[in-house]
């Protein structure tokens, strides 16, 4: 019996995915890959002695090869797969899928959908199976496994209607209700630019979320800042200031009360101060990535200083903004200035060696054409950096709300963080391209004196002040070993200063974890060793969160207790609006 040419993969919808990915991979080859229909076209495409169509580039004419023997055995094992998952549909024996999206009963109640489900499965596996067989530069490898896994998903037999049981079933049920709804959504989608992944009419910020008492004290072109309202009668004498991420909004930091890590530390008894970035909008179109360190953190820091009266404060940064505290606090070092008694960076890039996922989206054509385009003025829009990071985990942050949003017609529900994700900020566009270009593509920051601020030379090892690092093991965004590789950076002369704690879950679960809710994990060696992997096998798990360690961290560097402030900014910085203040509010669509 012969076995049959199943597709389960739509080349017009590959097309159009392709694309998306048109700045990663050689055009040519781009092409061809858009005409993957099943393994045995990819098959095609490995063939260095395969003639080319139209003069188009196959893997073997970019110096990439897999070993015949390999192919060969491959080849073998999916034809045998295939016939036998043939056979199994012929006898009507349903495949067991241990994959959530063909879960259903309507799904496993089928022979024919079943079998379309398997089927898709196993081309996935082989396609994944020849990848990982390669033999390529480690980048390029990277870059077509991530681009064969967005084929894959995005050709997913759950994500259209016609070959969707579940969603049909829905549209018998309800007498077709679910698809007019799911076309009504999709409609509503369409003209925001962006699959909703939450009910956003649920919240509002300053409201819903963002809701932590305080006062903006200060403002300028870059940022707000905040001064939080003191929640306990006596408060440590040095106020923390927080740098949260600028392609973000800051109130992931301060999402709810029973989640905020804002309210947790003013509950422990600190005066906190947080910067509130401006959205870009064409008034910031030329702003660089120098003013984003004079104007923005080393202002809040002078102000925090002036408003506390103290020479020596706190600081936090996290994510980018522990990249643009940290490069701030090396400009001072550099000016002979220590303003600081600890410095806390919460899942945080200084040494770019390691940009794990992140890597397949960086390249110096691409950065070229951002640079052509808005490094000498523009912006670079909020809505492609959700499309970016949803593009590292398309299953979880795309397709399934495609699949439960469209084609059944579900209202998606209430969920903070998830609304937070979708309040996109745009940043400038100098700021940005000499940020991919010198931190992500040359992973300058790391080496002393290589870059300049305002003229002064960024040492990153003449910060003098005791660090507090925190990464998270499942990151996918920040790699824990690419955080922990700032430990050689910072306090080369006194390493014991260092404290590294590695936190489970990924970037931002791992973060957003309160003592409260007695939830996963962290790990802890006070010893700090010559590279991750060592500090790892030596660590002690610990059940919780890392929220209370660090609170011990920060209450050594905050001095004595001291009465709290009746009010908030003093005689130069007065009350400007009640928090979470204007910026924050301003929308990027």
């Amino acid at each position: 019996m012969n076995t049959p040419n199943f597709s389960v993969f739509d080349p017009a919808a590959l097309s159009q995915l392709s694309q998306q990915f048109s700045q990663a991979f050689n055009p040519q080859f781009l092409q061809q890959l858009s005409h993957v229909a099943d393994p045995n076209t990819f098959l095609g495409l490995l063939n260095p002695s395969a003639q080319n169509h139209g003069g188009a580039a196959g893997l073997g004419d970019l110096g990439i090869s897999l070993d015949p023997a390999v192919l060969e055995k491959l080849q073998a094992e999916y034809t045998q797969q295939l016939s036998a998952l043939w056979q199994d549909m012929l006898a009507a024996r349903i495949p067991a899928s241990a994959d959530r999206r063909f879960s259903a009963a309507a799904w496993q109640g089928n022979p024919v959908y079943a079998f379309n489900a398997a089927a898709y499965l196993l081309n996935a596996h082989f396609l994944n199976a020849m990848v990982d067989a390669l033999d390529a530069p480690p980048k390029m490898k990277r870059k077509i496994g991530f681009t064969v896994q967005q084929m894959i998903d995005a050709m997913a037999p759950s994500n259209f209607l016609a070959t969707n049981p579940a969603a049909q079933q829905k549209i018998v049920e309800t007498n077709g209700e679910s698809l007019t709804k799911g076309i009504t959504q999709m409609l509503a989608d369409m003209h925001k630019g962006r699959v909703s992944q939450t009910d956003e009419s649920a919240f509002e910020v300053g409201v819903d979320v963002a809701t932590t008492e305080g006062s903006v004290v200060f403002e300028n072109d870059l940022f707000q800042l905040i001064q939080y309202q003191p929640l306990t009668p006596k408060v440590h004498q040095r106020p923390l200031l927080i740098v949260p991420p600028c392609i973000n909004k800051f109130y992931i930091l301060d999402l709810q009360p029973q989640n905020s890590l804002v309210r947790y530390v003013v509950e422990q008894g600190h005066t906190v101060f947080l910067i509130s970035w401006r959205n870009a909008d064409e008034s910031m179109a030329h702003t660089t990535w120098d003013q984003y360190i004079t104007d923005g953190a080393i202002r809040a820091i002078q102000v925090v200083q002036d408003i506390s009266g103290q020479d020596k404060i706190n600081t936090l940064g996290f994510c980018v903004g522990g990249t643009i505290l940290s490069t701030a606090l090396a400009k001072l070092a550099a000016e002979k200035a220590n303003p600081v008694a600890s410095l806390t960076l919460l899942t945080a890039f200084l040494d770019f060696s390691d940009t794990g996922i992140l890597d397949v989206y960086i390249d110096d054509m691409q950065i070229r054409m951002r640079e052509q385009a808005i490094g000498h003025g523009g912006l670079m829009p909020g809505r492609e950096f959700g499309s970016a990071f949803s593009s590292l985990r398309p299953n979880d942050l795309l397709w399934n709300y495609v699949e439960s949003n469209y084609l059944k017609g579900e209202q998606p529900a209430p969920f903070d963080l998830l609304y937070w994700n979708a309040d996109s900020t745009n940043l400038p566009g100098p700021m940005f391209c000499y940020y991919l270009r010198n931190m992500y593509l040359d992973n300058s920051l790391k080496d002393a004196g290589k870059l300049t601020v305002d003229g002064q030379k960024i040492d990153l090892g003449k910060i003098d002040a005791p660090t507090f690092i925190y990464a998270s093991r499942e990151d996918h965004i920040v790699p824990w070993t690419s955080a922990y590789a700032s430990v050689a950076l910072l306090n080369p002369k006194n390493p014991k200063l260092n404290r590294f704690v590695l936190g489970a879950s990924g970037h931002i679960a791992g973060v957003i974890n309160p003592p409260a809710k007695k939830k996963r994990s962290y790990w802890t060696n006070e010893k700090i060793a010559k590279d991750a992997d060592t500090w790892l096998a030596a660590a002690v798990e610990h059940p919780g969160s890392w929220w209370t360690g660090w609170a011990e961290f920060l209450s050594g560097h905050a001095g004595k207790q001291v009465a709290a402030p009746r009010k908030a900014g003093n005689a130069t910085y007065g009350v400007i609006e009640p928090a979470p203040g204007r910026y924050v509010k301003v929308r990027a669509e």
